[in-house]
């Protein structure tokens, strides 16, 4: 999936810092959504607050992608938004630096 803050501008320019966090934040959501997969998969349908059943497991993935970006949004998610910000910020910087030595 491609995530618009790792997208170059239409006119080939750097992103803005806000537009790079809003993909940190999205990118995080994915992870944290990953890695919440195995629990709810593992937990026993009967014992679900639904019920269980093949309607729950069709809508189960969307809960989850809901329950991480709602963490990554509000600062609770898993810790990795400043640091996938920093790696962006750095690699349009070096991007940036080498566009400017080829000019």
């Amino acid at each position: 999936m491609l995530l618009p803050g790792l997208l170059p501008t239409p006119a080939g320019g750097p992103q803005t810092p806000e537009k790079m966090r809003q993909a940190a934040q999205a990118l995080e959501a994915q992870v944290f959504s990953q890695l919440l997969k195995p629990g709810f998969e593992a937990a026993a349908d009967s014992r679900s607050p639904f019920g269980g059943g093949a309607a729950e497991a069709q809508w189960r993935p969307a809960l989850l992608d809901t329950f991480a970006a709602s963490a990554a949004r509000s600062g609770r998610g898993i810790g990795l938004q400043e640091t996938f910000l920093r790696h962006m910020l750095r690699a349009q910087e070096a991007a940036s630096t080498q566009h400017d030595k080829r000019s």
